[in-house]
């Protein structure tokens, strides 16, 4: 029985940059970066890496023991870490990007130790100060009450500035999730929301139906890797740290 487990989703047909788990970031792959973050995060007992295609199957045994091949025509990484996790006996289940790999291995372990009956499904978020950042629809917004679970994910600009203000406060979604195992088989069984397609954002679907995403606020700041704009950066980064 694990406490722990996390779930690396990986699809290789990106729309926007196919096979950009597979680029190389100082002599290793996007994806095994990722898994080497999940790795250092001390509260996680497995790591799981759930691929679509053979090719990819192939890449991750190499470095990790623990890949499974699962269905190409899931829409979603959820529904994909759903079939990943049928036989795997475990409380909690933390879903990380495999496009993120600077992902922070403390984020990972806020995730998990957040995680318990009354905070079924978790995710993160960082204060946003750029204005460009802040209009950008493909950096998803969240507001939240004062028990920091969420009421609304945008790719808006959210909440709608009426008046100039001084305190305004905006915050980026971050793609990190952590769920019970139960609560993930709700999430599958849940029909699609409006919402959800409106803005195309799967989190909606929770909330439309009435149950809660407790999120956490960090400092750190994702790179994600979904354009080659993006690989660029990361690799610049990269060769910075290294």
């Amino acid at each position: 029985m694990y406490d722990n487990v996390v779930v690396i989703p990986a699809r290789q047909a990106a729309t926007r940059l196919p096979n950009k788990l597979l680029l190389d970031l100082g002599g290793k792959s996007v994806i095994q970066h990722v898994y080497e973050k999940c790795k250092k995060a001390s509260n996680i007992d497995l790591v799981i890496i759930a691929v679509d295609t053979q090719v990819l199957l192939e890449h991750c045994e190499v470095f990790c023991d623990t890949v499974i091949l699962t269905k190409k025509e899931h829409q979603s990484g959820t529904d994909r870490i759903a079939e990943a996790i049928t036989d795997i006996n475990c409380n909690n289940i933390i879903n990380v990007q495999g496009d993120e790999p600077f992902i922070d291995p403390i984020l990972i372990n806020e995730i998990a130790s957040t995680i318990n009956p009354d905070n079924y499904m978790v995710s993160a978020m960082h204060e946003l100060n750029n204005e460009s950042e802040i209009h950008n629809p493909n950096n998803v917004k969240v507001v939240t009450d004062y028990n920091n679970r969420a009421l609304y994910f945008s790719r808006a600009a959210i909440p709608f500035e009426r008046e100039k203000i001084t305190t305004k406060t905006y915050f980026k979604h971050l793609g990190i999730y952590g769920y019970t195992k139960k609560f993930l088989s709700v999430i599958t069984s849940l029909p699609p929301s409006n919402l959800e397609e409106t803005e195309k954002l799967e989190q909606l679907r929770v909330l439309q139906h009435g149950y809660d995403i407790k999120m956490i606020l960090t400092d750190h700041e994702p790179i994600g890797i979904d354009t080659i704009e993006d690989y660029h950066n990361a690799k610049a980064l990269f060769d910075e740290l290294i």
